[in-house]
């Protein structure tokens, strides 16, 4: 009898190229679309139902990312499971304990890049770089201008000595940060609540950039959050969700930015109360956002971040890109590459790469 995998939330149809080698021994299904999450509070019994249904008849799983959540309860209903693959160096949306209670194994890839390759930078400070890039030279409404028929839009923002906001100072804040600083001069603030001035020198020197500048400033400045969003012309997220940090930034953050500033969110769209940052937007209280994560992902074809004439009767500006922050071509083939080759591994009862369970 043949296993049978399901590979979920493959959006760009690349993981057929892998596991659509492995043979007759396997039968593979393909979902390129996502249902709303299992454990979301919106989600209806009937979706839950469907979830089920879809997922039920498989004895490997294959995810990617935080995509398609599986919850304890998720877990239970879904008794043929035997292997769940993931990918990335965490995936906060497994319940570990319940799928070990299960006994199912769980593993996961990182990633390599093709051979010869050695990448500088993450993908996704090159995806923040380019939003706020994008964001305050107008790009994408000059360009749906041009193509509809219209010209010039409205004048763009330089960023040049201007302010950088993160809120978080890790290793993806560092690069965003390093970029910016060295490139365009932006100085260079942060808050967390556990940030202090002597983590941010640390983590400037791990970037192999002095601690202060030459004019005796910081060259990452830890700072309050009440400074970190009223002196801010650029305020960028890079926290990891979790139960404290789950809607952390409020109305009260938001409208204490600039009329001119940029919201940026590249980390997590529940780290905002989502209705706050809508309202803040909706009334045109700053320049304008971008974002590259939501509450909901996809998001629902009737969202206001879809529905709304942003930039258009005194609302901000707002940039969308759907989740693709990760999306780099050399990781998203290394990562189905991989999670082929495990499920080999397991079927052949041999040591798998990185178990989580």
């Amino acid at each position: 009898m043949s296993l049978k995998i399901a590979v979920l939330d493959d959006y760009q149809g690349i993981a057929e190229e892998y596991f659509g080698a492995l043979g007759g021994e396997f039968e593979i299904r393909y979902f390129k679309d996502t249902l709303l999450p299992y454990n979301h509070p919106e989600t209806p019994r009937s979706v839950q139902d469907e979830l089920v249904q879809r997922l039920e008849p498989f004895q490997i799983i294959v995810t990617t990312r935080e995509r398609t959540p599986f919850p304890a309860e998720l877990v239970r209903r879904l008794p043929k499971l035997k292997l769940l693959l993931t990918n990335s160096a965490r995936n906060l949306a497994l319940d570990l304990d319940a799928l070990q209670e299960r006994g199912v194994v769980v593993a996961t890839v990182l990633g390599l890049p093709p051979v010869g390759y050695t990448p500088v930078v993450d993908s996704t400070p090159e995806h923040i770089l380019t939003l706020i890039m994008a964001l305050s030279k107008n790009i994408a409404a000059d360009d749906a201008s041009v193509k509809t028929g219209g010209w010039q839009t409205g004048c763009s923002t330089s960023l040049s000595g201007k302010t950088l906001g993160l809120v978080g100072l890790g290793r993806l804040g560092v690069v965003t940060a390093k970029m910016l600083h060295a490139a365009l001069g932006m100085q260079v603030i942060a808050w967390s609540p556990n940030l202090t001035q002597d983590k941010a020198d640390e983590q400037a020197r791990a970037a192999g950039l002095a601690a202060t500048q030459p004019d005796g400033r910081p060259t990452f400045a830890s700072v309050s959050r009440e400074d970190l969003f009223s002196k801010s012309d650029v305020v960028s997220l890079h926290l990891v969700l979790s139960d404290r940090s789950r809607g952390l930034i409020t109305a009260a953050d938001l409208h204490k930015m600039k009329p001119e500033s940029f919201f940026v969110n590249t980390s997590r769209g529940p780290l905002v109360v989502e209705r706050d940052l809508l309202d803040t937007l909706q009334q045109g209280r700053i320049r304008g956002a971008a974002l590259d994560v939501f509450a909901i992902e996809p998001l629902p074809a009737e969202s206001e971040w879809r529905t709304t004439a942003w930039g258009k009767d005194g609302r901000s500006q707002v940039l969308l890109t759907p989740h693709t922050g990760f999306v780099d071509h050399a990781t998203i083939h290394g990562w189905y590459k991989q999670q082929a080759e495990e499920v080999v591994r397991w079927k052949n009862g041999q040591e798998l790469g990185k178990r989580l369970v």
